[in-house]
């Protein structure tokens, strides 16, 4: 299964801070339209603290990643593990303030999206998602899309 490659694995060693989108293949819905990657140690470490709130189309991807906190949360988030092929292994709805999530030795990364998001895109374990570029997720959504059935 092809991934769409990010631009931060494009221009190895330099420090981007790309928007990327996650779409759910199985489900044909979108997670996410702003998630930015958390994949230096400063960046998982900070992860989503200092933030008051997150907005409904934003979110983090930590990499690598089995397992999380929410110390000095304000707010609940939703919890969503993914294998080295971005195929969820385990999902975590409305995670509250000030606690651990187990770890997950068959999770590659973690997404930190609002609460709802995994509810509202149906997202289970087994899925098959797709983290990459706005553009690239353009392109993948065109070359996946049925083709319309002639008309005559």
């Amino acid at each position: 299964m092809r991934q769409c490659t990010t631009k931060a694995e494009k221009n190895a060693g330099e420090s981007v801070k790309e928007v990327l989108c996650v779409y759910n293949r199985t489900r044909e819905s979108f997670l996410s339209l702003s998630v930015t990657a958390a994949d230096t140690h400063l960046s998982r470490l900070k992860g989503l603290l200092g933030r008051v709130r997150l907005k409904n189309d934003e979110g983090i991807w930590v990499s690598p990643c089995q397992g999380i906190h929410t110390f000095g949360l304000f707010f609940p988030i939703d919890v969503i593990y993914l294998d080295e092929d971005y195929r969820v292994v385990e999902v975590i709805e409305d995670l509250g303030t000030f606690r651990i999530t187990p770890i997950r030795t068959k999770s590659a990364s973690v997404l930190e999206l609002p609460t709802r998001t995994v509810y509202s895109s149906h997202t289970q374990i087994g899925d098959q998602l797709v983290i990459c570029s706005p553009e690239e997720i353009k392109d993948f959504i065109r070359s996946s899309a049925k083709p319309d059935a002639a008309v005559g």
